[in-house]
């Protein structure tokens, strides 16, 4: 712990040096209207490819830290969302995410994709292309949750959770964001694949829903030592493959910025695996393999919302900055006493925080409108506590009410037997 903070008072230090010795440049002029690039086209539909093998990538990070009673358990929280928050998504999410002029929230005009065809547009791309390629975030998203909570849910309460919080806070954040009309948006707030959409509101709502349903059952090594670190590397590399899509896709074009965003990508998380590993050692004498997967997705995190933003050099400090926070928060949920099983918000949460505010510090391009870096961070520090307070709250209540009704936690005999052969009369496995 000390290592840590002696590490992050350091980069405090370093950090203004670079900032102030390089310049940022005004947004560009909006361009003409658009018409369809076939090459904008394949590259998106390969971007969201890219993004929901996401999905199956996380069941596996997940999948291979918990327990080997709750392997399946775990697993199936990230395919059972792109189950049914495909058909959100389909029904109403999209509409409620990018339609409609409200600045809080989009409205019922584009429901089961009413009014999209063949020839709709979304800049140069079909706007059934926008639809997938952002329908990937909405299923991803909610299922990052699961790791705070994972170990100890019902299946029923799960999936209403996810629906909720999803009609309730994902997609009315989408649209502050993302959309043109959305409050963010208007501001400036700089978000280009997911800082705060993704990665801070549900690492704040993870949080908020372990303090709901407390600690799991079990004491001491036994509660933490995962079933599967091959199944966790595995899923890190997985989650990276697909990260490439999940930025270098949110450009929505075929350019040199989607090039950056691919490069930074890789910069990023690698730094911060590094930083991670240089970390254990100094603290435990060890550099383990879920330390180098934590640090990974840290990177990946952090350089989420600035890919679009930031130099090589800028990606490297994200990566180098993320880690020291990330394993500091992480070993202070011992001491706060909250229980997040695999660390959605110590990685996902912080990390998500880290990287919005300080894609103002690293920007190299300012926000419309915006006459400085100083006043780009103070927007950033603005999205960052109105979408991670917003997150909260909704979330803290979502999980209370279902808790209080229909139940969200298991019993604890089942919980104690496993939630594998408990939920889904299965075992992961059979040796």
């Amino acid at each position: 712990m000390k290592i840590a903070q002696k590490l992050i008072a350091l980069l405090i230090l370093i950090v203004p040096v670079l900032i102030w010795g390089q310049d940022a440049t005004p947004a560009p002029a909006a361009a003409p209207a658009p018409t369809l690039d076939k090459g904008d086209t394949a590259w998106m539909i390969v971007a969201s490819t890219l993004v929901f093998f996401m999905i199956p990538g996380l069941a596996l990070f997940y999948g291979g830290i918990v327990r080997s009673k709750n392997v399946l358990s775990t697993m199936m929280h990230s395919f059972i969302a792109i189950l049914v928050l495909t058909l959100q998504w389909t029904i109403f999410g999209y509409s409620f995410a990018f339609d409609g002029s409200n600045p809080y929230y989009g409205d019922f005009g584009l429901l089961f994709l009413n009014g999209i065809d063949v020839d709709t547009l979304e800049g140069t791309i079909p706007k059934f292309v926008h639809f997938l390629f952002q329908g990937m975030f909405a299923l991803i998203t909610p299922a990052l949750i699961s790791g705070a909570i994972a170990e100890r849910v019902k299946l029923s309460g799960y999936i209403v959770f996810i629906l909720a919080w999803s009609t309730l806070v994902y997609d009315p954040v989408a649209h502050w964001v993302w959309d043109s009309d959305g409050w963010l948006f208007q501001k400036s707030a700089l978000d280009f694949a997911g800082g705060t959409v993704v990665h801070l509101i549900s690492g704040i709502a993870g949080l908020a829903a372990a303090i709901v349903l407390g600690k799991r059952k079990g004491e001491g090594a036994a509660l933490i030592a995962p079933n599967n670190l091959t199944y966790t590397l595995i899923g890190a590399g997985f989650l990276w493959f697909g990260w490439f899509g999940f930025n270098a896709g949110s450009g929505l074009a075929t350019n040199g910025l989607a090039a950056r965003a691919f490069a930074v990508t890789l910069i990023a998380p690698a730094a911060a695996g590094v930083a991670w590993l240089l970390i254990e050692y100094l603290h435990t004498k060890k550099a383990t393999a879920l330390g180098a997967a934590s640090g990974i997705v840290a990177g990946l995190v952090v350089i989420t919302p600035a890919a679009g933003f930031v130099d090589v050099k800028g990606a490297i400090i994200l990566g180098l900055i993320v880690s020291p926070i990330c394993y500091a928060a992480i070993l202070l949920k011992g001491k706060l006493g909250y229980d997040d099983s695999l660390d959605a918000f110590g990685i996902h949460g912080v990390g998500g925080a880290v990287g919005a505010i300080l894609t103002g510090v690293f920007t190299v391009t300012l926000g419309a409108g915006v006459a400085s870096r100083g006043d780009q961070v103070i927007v950033q520090l603005i999205s960052v506590v109105a979408t991670g307070a917003y997150s909260f709250i909704v979330s803290f209540i979502l999980v209370f009410i279902i808790e209080k009704t229909i139940g969200f936690r298991i019993s604890e005999e089942k919980e104690i037997a496993g939630l594998d052969s408990e939920i889904h009369g299965e075992k992961g496995y059979i040796i």
